[in-house]
């Protein structure tokens, strides 16, 4: 049988050729408010935190804290809690919990529509997404999508949510309309995809199995059209703004995985410590960021150089997933 709600202590090993990895563990002193000049909103699962950086401020009362999104003007922050069942509301302003809703078991990946009117948030044990008004902050409707959902993006006009059912090697298609599913998406060669993230023209999804692949999913024929051996385990996905690159983590080896989406080729892997996660760019797309769950720190890798160029403790237990404003 396979295991789909594990976070950490795979015993996943990948070899990686030593020419295409960079190995120093140093960090070149890039001051911390150059490294990072919007803010960063970390989960921090096992210390039950918001961490944010480059101001340092600690947030509690999100226990569990897994994944986390903001709204589009970066003033809302939800974040599940991972074996709570429940999903948070913040105001970024002060770090206040605005709401706390329980939608399963357990939550996963959460995300907010563009236009600021619904988060969704994954309920992987009842494979549902569960609905909330970020107005009422209340629960309005748990929409079936497949067998465990992990986690979802938006389109770019927000009409439909793509979800990953890392239990039926599918995307399931939702319509925000009418907050119905339309119909699920094969993904033969992931059979377990698990994290996703969006093309800036919107015509392919960037996925991240369970075990150690990319793929990418061409929208307009519903076909893979690549795949890519990556490092051991799962992690976060995110196709840096610009569109030069693909990033992508790896929970159960020390690198991030940096992709080249015009040549589906991989460019470089960068050594970042053990059991990097989450992995999102800065807004201009000139700094990867990545959490590493085993050091509990923030690498800070240069998008021109590729090198880490800064590692910023977060001062709690396994940071898991980064929000960040102007890349959702």
């Amino acid at each position: 049988m396979k295991s789909f709600g594990a976070v950490a202590g795979i015993a996943l090993s990948v070899s990686l050729p030593a020419t295409a990895t960079e190995t120093s563990r140093s960090a070149p002193g890039l001051s911390l408010e150059k490294a990072i000049s919007d803010p960063l909103y970390i989960a921090v699962q096992n210390s039950g935190m918001v961490k944010v950086l480059p101001s340092k401020q600690a947030w509690p009362g999100v226990a569990g804290a897994h994944y986390d999104a903001l709204n589009t003007d970066a003033t809302r922050l939800m974040v599940s809690g991972f074996k709570t069942g429940k999903v948070y509301v913040l105001n970024t302003a002060n770090g206040k919990v605005l709401a706390s809703i329980p939608i399963g078991e357990v939550a996963q990946g959460v995300k907010i529509s563009p236009d600021g009117r619904y988060g969704l948030a994954v309920a992987p044990s009842q494979g549902d997404v569960a609905v909330i008004d970020l107005n009422t902050l209340e629960l309005v409707k748990k929409i079936p999508v497949g067998k465990v959902p992990h986690n979802l993006i938006f389109s770019a006009d927000g009409k439909r949510a793509y979800v990953t059912l890392q239990g039926a090697g599918a995307v399931a298609v939702v319509d925000m309309q009418t907050l119905e599913k339309q119909h699920e998406i094969p993904t033969p060669g992931l059979e377990t995809p698990h994290n996703i993230d969006i093309s800036a023209d919107g015509q392919r999804l960037w996925l991240r199995d369970f075990t150690g692949n990319v793929g990418v999913l061409d929208l307009a024929s519903e076909k893979i059209i690549k795949t890519l051996k990556v490092a051991s385990g799962h992690g976060g996905i995110d196709v840096v703004p610009g569109g030069r690159y693909v990033a992508t983590g790896a929970i159960s080896a020390s690198v991030v995985t940096v992709i080249d989406p015009d040549s589906l080729t991989i460019v470089k892997t960068v050594e970042v410590g053990t059991g990097p996660h989450g992995v999102r760019a800065s807004r201009d797309g000139r700094f990867i960021y990545a959490s590493v769950t085993a050091d509990n720190h923030i690498a800070v890798i240069d998008a021109q150089s590729l090198q880490v160029v800064r590692r910023e403790p977060v001062e709690g237990k396994f940071p898991f997933w980064i929000a960040v404003p102007g890349n959702p």
